[in-house]
């Protein structure tokens, strides 16, 4: 993790190649402000949050019985179809 002042966002070149190894936090006043990264970084990290998002879902669909696990409904569909 990169910490960098506010006024160095003036040096895109600098922030730009910082942001290849992650993302960099700028500060304002010694206090957390902004982040800048790189939108191959934030469109994978965007995915990865919907990914688990899914997840989450589709847990809390099982334990409330509003799913059933891959076994029970292939089973299920079997039964039903005659496969």
């Amino acid at each position: 993790m990169q910490i960098v002042p506010m006024r160095d966002l003036k040096d895109t070149v600098g922030i730009e190649k910082k942001c290849e190894n992650g993302p960099v936090f700028v500060t304002k006043n010694g206090y957390g402000r902004l982040v800048v990264m790189d939108i191959d970084y934030y469109e994978r990290r965007l995915a990865q949050s919907e990914e688990a998002d899914f997840i989450n879902r589709g847990l809390r669909d099982y334990r409330e019985g509003k799913a059933k696990d891959g076994r029970t409904a292939l089973h299920e569909v079997r039964g039903k179809y005659g496969i």
